[in-house]
């Protein structure tokens, strides 16, 4: 008998700690989404999770500075006229959310440091242009307010958010519903997988498909595909006998997989999360009540299986972690959001360590907040890789940012047809006394609005009472 070699790796002891039911957040009102996407999104500040809304759509955003039982008047981010069925956080602003619903629109949110006093309604701007429901949303990793969206109208638009406009339009590349799009490093690639059974690879700037692999999962259930660190394409999916499978793929070589590996019977979808730091890749299945995690690397057999984190109950949806928002004082190198029937818990996965020293080798710098690229840049054909922050110190998240939408005039770029006037002196620039005062009574009059929402609320609460006991 063969005696097995297990492969020695820095992350072969990672494990997994729930944490304890005082730091999960409780009684949430969980919605049984039908898309077959995720729904649970998180960042280094809120964590998103989609809610039940009375048949509309509205998904629910909790500070991660506050833990327990969600009161269960909590304010929604609502303005759907149907379910939403994916969010996914801007990775360049920490406060600005899209969400895509089955109403055909999109509608991207800005999300205030302080708790509302009411619902969340209006969108900083609504996308239309899809005929039916918006399924997925993926952001530009370098590109600042470039998003992406596919829909059960078989297309992919790319818009720019700053402006509203469409940027790029893939129509006719798809025949059959979309499962899944995942950019590359830099944002120049498309990986997708559709219901044809078909992975491709695509240049959305050039419109063209540059490599494409029919039937990389022989099964008919839906595929999963997340580009690697090393330009590969890691795949999640079904064999013929409907058992789970993952493969590695080498877009310049289709033909034949770097590897393949079969898992188990299980009905639920694996949902791959890769880390691009670390290259290890954790799956989670809907439905399961385990995490595994392979180590992706350029020695056979490639997909090196590293461990399982199991609990007891099982997951209904899964969030991850950027890696700016870990604990690198704990050795954390991945942080899951696992959502249950009525709350939300956190999964943290660490690299036991006994120097307390800031461990290099397990947090090389990652990408940070501030984009690479404008939208225009990016369309016009530019690609540049991330830019990298060091997490040596800590992230710390930046202060609240905007994000201004503005609408292009074609008179813009028209030369003017009159000279312009002279500058009167109600067009002189304010002075600085002045300014303060505005900024004074600016913050006066949130400070009373806010307190009068306080009012309003409490009010409410005590007319409720007094109906409920006339009842």
């Amino acid at each position: 008998m063969s005696r097995r070699v297990v492969r020695q790796s820095k992350f072969r002891h990672v494990f997994g700690q729930a944490a304890k039911a005082d730091q999960a957040y409780e009684d949430i009102r969980v919605s049984k989404v039908t898309w077959d996407s995720s729904f649970c999104a998180v960042n280094p500040k809120f964590l998103a999770i989609i809610v039940e809304a009375g048949g509309g759509g509205a998904f629910i955003v909790l500070p991660l500075a506050k833990t327990g039982r969600v009161d269960k008047n909590y304010p929604l981010v609502t303005g759907h006229t149907a379910p939403v069925l994916d969010i996914d956080w801007c990775p360049h602003n920490d406060n600005v959310i899209a969400s895509a619903s089955d109403d055909t629109t999109i509608m991207v949110w800005q999300i205030p440091d302080y708790t509302p006093m009411r619902n969340i309604t209006e969108p900083i701007i609504t996308l239309e242009g899809h005929s039916k429901r918006v399924g997925i949303l993926s952001w530009h990793p370098t590109a600042r307010n470039v998003l992406l969206s596919a829909g059960g109208d078989n297309m992919i638009i790319i818009w720019n958010v700053g402006t509203g406009e469409v940027l790029l339009s893939l129509d006719d590349m798809h025949p059959d519903v979309i499962h899944s799009v995942c950019w590359n490093s830099n944002g120049s690639l498309l990986a997708t997988t559709c219901k044809d059974k078909t992975l491709r690879i695509i240049d959305p700037r050039k419109g063209q498909v540059v490599a494409e692999r029919f039937a990389a999962h022989e099964g008919m259930r839906p595929m999963r595909a997340v580009f690697t660190r090393q330009g590969h394409i890691f795949t999640t999916g079904f064999t013929r006998m409907s058992q789970r499978e993952l493969g590695l793929w080498d877009p310049n070589n289709f033909e034949e997989p770097v590897a393949l590996q079969e898992m188990d019977t299980s009905n639920g979808v694996l949902l791959p999360f890769y880390d691009p730091d670390s290259s290890i890749v954790y799956l989670c299945g809907k439905g399961d009540s385990s995490i595994r995690y392979f180590e992706i690397t350029d020695e056979p057999p490639f997909v090196h299986y590293l461990n399982t984190f199991s609990s007891k109950e099982p997951q209904r949806g899964m969030g991850f972690m950027p890696k700016r928002g870990l604990d690198v004082s704990k050795c954390e190198i991945a942080r899951f959001y696992k959502l249950h029937e009525r709350k939300c818990e956190p999964i943290i996965m660490t690299v036991p360590r006994k120097s307390d020293l800031f461990q290099d080798d397990l947090y090389p710098d990652t990408p940070g907040p501030e984009p690479a690229l404008e939208a225009d840049e990016w369309l016009s054909g530019q690609d540049a890789d991330p830019v990298l922050i060091s997490l040596r110190d800590g992230y710390v998240p930046p202060k609240h940012r905007e994000l201004r939408v503005t609408k292009r005039n074609i008179l813009d770029v028209r030369p003017p047809s009159v000279p312009r006037r002279s500058q009167s002196s109600s067009d002189a620039p304010l002075s600085q006394h002045t300014l303060e005062t505005l900024l004074e009574e600016i913050k006066a009059l949130r400070e009373r609005v806010q307190a009068q929402e306080q009012r309003i609320t409490a009010l409410e609460n005590m007319l409720c009472e007094l109906v409920d006991g006339t009842d």
